[in-house]
């Protein structure tokens, strides 16, 4: 069954005064979670706050949230309550043979009482994940005009009936749902814009200062050389910093996809290890790596990503003839690996700690080292795409350590 027309109707036989309670709680509870909805600014908290108010207002199992990529046109998991990020990440959901292709491309809801009898129904998500989905109802999410995403509500709880007022309430939820989330990207990109025009000044500066030097007649070979390195060493900066401005601005909408690849931990670390060699042999660092022979099932590139900008951190801020050790270990955590890159530099203040992943941040009386200060938090933000989290462990004096943790190839299983 699918349709508003095939939604089940209200118990006649229901005492009219218990309905409206009912119906009453139920209105209040929606508009308790709009308001919340239009309090969160984090798109990942926001899309995580919508799946489970969609599971506790229409009374089912799970709940889905699946965004329309702008670049590819692509429906994409971007939250769920039975779904890990890397399940979501590995399971794109086709527009054509889908149900939830069906209501992006329509703008129409769609009730399903039995999967089983319905061909729409995209079945390579449940052989995944491992899940059965008996019975759902999608509906679209619409912001300003356009389809964004669609919303779906899995099983509903003993199997009962499902009701107008369940189509009714998930679609207002949908709707207010989708005007949060694009307020919620609105406001990053904004305040990102403003981080970013902020940190642009500084070499623009420089480089401004610079050619206004150079058209001096007067000047001197030696001081021209000067300048004119100067100019190679910010413009250098800035394109590092435009790099980056795109990388942390894909992560943070969502436009970057992980993709999903198994591969040996170890293998990737040497590789790693090897590209920064020539670097450490510069302030005769030595490295090694310590750990098992572990699988990891991730991004491969981006996982190399991560690395890189922790080995390359651990270089620049080491001291001479200090030490790096790469280490690859199971996690606590079952079917998960943890990485981790260690040094002997300075070490880090616990107060310093708490900000090391924000962006822009530089620990006082480092910011003469190069960077654009953005490379904690871009590789952040890739473990945690991945379902992963990241932490440092540091002791002053001593050195720091940074960890991370992957999913093994097992992890879904």
């Amino acid at each position: 069954m699918s349709g508003r027309l095939d939604v089940p109707a209200n118990n006649p036989n229901e005492d009219p005064a218990r309905k409206y309670m009912r119906l009453m709680a139920r209105y209040e509870r929606l508009m308790e979670i709009s308001r919340q909805l239009n309090s969160t600014l984090d798109v990942g908290t926001l899309l995580n706050k919508i799946s489970r108010a969609a599971t506790e207002l229409t009374e089912t199992e799970e709940a889905s949230i699946l965004l329309i990529d702008p670049t590819t046109g692509e429906l994409r998991f971007e939250a769920s309550t039975n779904m890990s990020p890397g399940a979501m990440a590995a399971v794109p959901v086709p527009i054509e043979g889908s149900l939830a292709g069906w209501v992006a491309t329509t703008g129409e809801p769609v009730l399903v009482e039995d999967t089983r009898n319905e061909k729409r129904f995209f079945s390579q998500v449940d052989k995944i994940i491992r899940f059965n989905t008996r019975n759902l109802l999608g509906v679209p999410m619409e912001a300003h005009g356009r389809i964004i995403g669609v919303v779906e509500a899995l099983n509903k709880i003993d199997d009962r009936p499902w009701t107008e007022e369940d189509m009714d309430t998930l679609s207002t939820l949908a709707a207010q749902a989708a005007i949060a989330i694009e307020n919620a990207r609105l406001f990053q990109q904004s305040d990102f814009i403003a981080e970013m025009v902020h940190e642009l000044r500084t070499p623009l500066a420089a480089l401004k200062a610079s050619t206004v030097l150079l058209l001096r007649p007067n000047l001197p070979d030696d001081r021209r050389s000067t300048i004119i390195q100067t100019m190679q060493s910010e413009t250098e900066r800035l394109s590092r910093m435009a790099t980056d401005f795109l990388d942390l601005a894909r992560l943070e909408s969502g436009r970057t996809r992980i993709e999903l690849e198994v591969f040996e931990g170890r293998q990737l670390v040497e590789e790693s290890l090897e590209i920064v060699r020539h670097q450490a042999a510069e302030k005769h660092i030595t490295m090694r790596f310590e750990g098992d022979v572990l699988t990891l099932k991730a991004d491969r590139g981006k996982t190399k990503q991560v690395l890189l900008n922790l080995l390359t951190n651990a270089i620049k801020y080491n001291r001479e003839n200090g030490e790096i050790i790469c280490h690859v270990t199971p996690d606590d955590q079952l079917n998960w690996v943890r990485l981790a890159v260690q040094d002997t530099g300075p070490g880090i203040s616990e107060e310093h700690q708490r900000r090391m992943f924000e962006k822009f941040f530089r620990v006082p009386g480092s910011e003469g080292t190069q960077g654009t200060g953005l490379g904690l938090a871009i590789a952040k933000r890739i473990v945690e795409a991945h379902g992963g989290r990241m932490w440092l462990e540091s002791e002053l004096g001593v050195g720091s350590t940074f960890l991370f943790t992957l999913p093994s190839p097992h992890v879904e299983e």
